[in-house]
């Protein structure tokens, strides 16, 4: 199989679908890869380091699309890329087509075979393939949320951690999964106050064990969110539902009765948004400010930390891309229901359930009845 990577274009990522030692494991298995001229410099990776690992090396991302017949990526396509799609291409990446209904069409027009790291799920109910940025955006949720609580950026101006004799700054998560587990692991290590909101009471219990009398755990209930939220410095919106649109949890009606200066990070706003009102924004104008209250809703922000977050995604991903590169996306979709349930789109069809049901009047087709 001809295996493609190009340079990400969205706004300030830095990311890349394939390190170099993911090229070696590819030709190791027997399989080409082409990699865009550049497409691995904002991670630290040079072309030469591709080129020894045994990838061919393409000046355009235009001739890299036409050849590939698996693209491995990190972010979605962008407008632009939809006119480089072509009938059979497996698109192996981030998609989070519940919040991008032109990505969706765009895909299905095109019968590209759209494989979403954000729905690859193991028996466990694990998520590999989100994992790992939701681990590193839940510990920046916690880092970037200081910095705006600066009085210069429109915060209030309060340290998170305080110091003695000064009160520490609260702290409020709501969602206990990943990326909430991991907020909370940095704001405690900071010093800060720490309250996490989960619906579920299995895992608050886990929680509460992990981090014992360093944090409050809250049932989350809209009673129980208003209350906490008007007391908060920083709110963090952490919660998902796989391939669906993110419960809006953080209402607008919150924001009137809440600190003047406090902020909200939506780590959710990839997939729609926990905040009702959250948009996306860029690492190039990342915040803004509605009813006194600092938004910083950047749709990419492991793309702040490219290197590690490049090294640990690919970590991740290369086992799947293998798989599906050795034995055909069909075959590896049969063998294994977390590669199925990874499958989006296919041949013109909607095969994710949770992104059929976000919008009206498109239909669900189980993948298990296009591939037998």
């Amino acid at each position: 199989m001809k295996i493609g990577c190009v340079r990400e274009i969205k706004n300030n990522e830095f990311r890349v679908g394939l390190t170099p030692d993911n090229v070696r494991e590819y030709v190791r298995h027997g399989h080409t890869v082409i990699i865009e001229k550049g497409a691995g410099g904002g991670s630290g990776f040079s072309d030469a380091e591709y080129a020894e690992a045994g990838a061919l090396l393409y000046e355009h991302a235009k001739d890299v699309w036409a050849e590939a017949d698996m693209m491995v990526k990190v972010k979605e396509p962008l407008e632009e890329e939809y006119e480089l799609f072509h009938d059979g291409l497996i698109l192996y990446t981030y998609l989070h087509l519940a919040a991008d209904q032109a990505q969706m069409d765009a895909l299905l027009k095109g019968k590209v075979k759209g494989v979403a790291y954000e729905t690859l799920q193991e028996k466990d109910r694990s998520l590999p393939l989100l994992a790992p940025m939701s681990q590193i955006a839940g510990r920046l949720s916690i880092q970037e949320g200081a910095k705006y609580l600066e009085k210069k950026f429109g915060g209030e101006g309060v340290l998170l951690a305080g110091v003695p004799g000064t009160p520490k700054a609260k702290v409020v998560i709501l969602g206990g999964g990943t990326v909430g587990t991991n907020a909370c692991r940095i704001a405690v290590g900071m010093g800060a106050d720490v309250t996490i909101i989960d619906i579920s009471l299995k895992r608050l219990e886990q929680l509460d064990e992990l981090f014992g009398s360093r944090i409050q755990t809250l049932v989350s209930t809209d009673a129980n969110i208003e209350r906490a939220v008007k007391e908060a410095d920083l709110v963090i919106g952490s919660a998902l539902v796989p391939g669906k649109s993110t419960p809006k949890l953080f209402k607008k009606k919150y924001l009137k009765e809440m600190k003047p200066g406090a902020v909200f990070v939506d780590v959710a706003v990839d997939q729609g948004g926990c905040g009702e009102t959250s948009h996306m924004t860029t690492h190039d104008d990342p915040i803004y400010i509605e009813d006194g209250i600092v938004h910083y809703c950047v749709g990419n922000m492991p793309g702040a930390v490219p290197r590690t977050s490049t090294i640990a995604l690919t970590n991740a991903t290369v086992r799947y891309g293998l798989i599906i590169a050795d034995k055909g996306l069909e075959a590896a979709a049969r063998d294994s229901e977390a590669i199925a349930l990874a499958v989006n789109t296919y041949d013109g069809k909607l095969t994710c359930r949770n992104v059929a049901d976000s919008f009206e009047g498109y239909e669900y087709t189980n993948i298990h009845t296009l591939i037998g």
